[in-house]
């Protein structure tokens, strides 16, 4: 494993945009620290401590309310350290687990009284060694009420992953609109074929997030700014204002060339959701709704 790396701006700038009142961001991650949670022995990288101290004081900095934590890839199924940032967060913070899937009721239901309110299904084969569909599809018949699967892939297999996500039994959150080719525009292929998958259940939700990923200059795109991601996700949010979340993606996991300014992610916010009421939806509503509501 290469030396322990930092993906983080270290001085991020004061956001220009000013998130409503409660708003919430809902896709962030803690790294350790890993003195007290030590990371996956099968992890693919090895970062530096990012805990709830850092991440709590960013989300203050930012200008949030509450944050929903989702367990990083270096932990594994280990969520003890997410558990931890949870219950720092005096209620200000719920959670999505990465768990074996055979793990007992009994587990899950601590998990929940933890404060976890998801799991997670990760499809990306550089971060994870394997992926069971019949194996999740179990699970998610199993989850405590309320609950719902994230997922987390990336377009070129959207269509390979169609029947199971058709089979999932509960709410799906999609990571990063399973990461769509940004560059073609609005009504590009990937765009499209995320739409239709939007269309084919109404229980489909969605994160406009990470322009920093899909429009990352070494991918071939724009870079901060992120005009290209502005430009394609915008009409997702208009079209579908009541089932996307937001998130900054802090500590932004294996961004350590291309490192963003979290005040200039947050600036984003109005150019993906323009009307005072997107944003609140955005923000606030639909977040509290999938996360708080019990």
């Amino acid at each position: 494993m290469a030396d322990r790396i930092t993906s983080w701006h270290t001085n991020p700038s004061k956001p220009r945009y000013t998130p409503p009142p409660g708003a919430v961001d809902a896709h962030c991650h803690v790294f350790g620290p890993m003195a007290l949670h030590p990371f996956s022995a099968k992890a693919k990288y090895l970062p530096e401590d990012a805990g709830p101290d850092k991440l709590f004081a960013l989300r203050d900095h930012l200008g949030f309310a509450k944050n929903v934590i989702v367990q990083a890839s270096c932990h594994g199924t280990d969520n003890s350290a997410t558990l931890d940032a949870i219950a720092q967060s005096d209620g200000k913070a719920r959670g999505v687990a990465v768990v074996d899937p055979a793990i007992s009721e009994a587990d899950l239901q601590a998990l929940h009284e933890g404060g976890m309110r998801g799991v997670r299904f990760n499809f990306l084969k550089r971060l994870v060694d394997n992926a069971p569909k019949d194996r999740f599809l179990e699970l998610a018949g199993r989850l405590p009420q309320g609950w719902h699967v994230v997922i987390y892939f990336e377009a070129d297999i959207l269509a390979e992953l169609r029947p199971f996500i058709d089979a999932l039994p509960v709410p799906v959150v999609v990571d990063h609109m399973g990461r769509p080719d940004v560059r073609q525009g609005p009504d590009g292929p990937d765009m499209r074929a995320f739409r239709a998958l939007l269309d084919s259940r109404e229980d489909v939700w969605f994160k406009p997030t990470c322009p920093d990923r899909l429009d990352a200059i070494k991918e071939g795109g724009m870079g901060d700014p992120w005009d290209n991601f502005a430009a394609a996700v915008a009409p997702l949010v208009a079209d579908y204002p009541d089932r996307c979340v937001w998130g900054t993606d802090w500590p932004h996991p294996n961004m350590e060339t291309e490192i963003p300014d979290d005040g200039h992610v947050v600036d984003m916010i109005p150019r993906i959701a323009a009307t005072d009421e997107l944003q609140h939806k955005l923000l606030v509503a639909n977040p509290n709704r999938l996360y708080w509501s019990d």
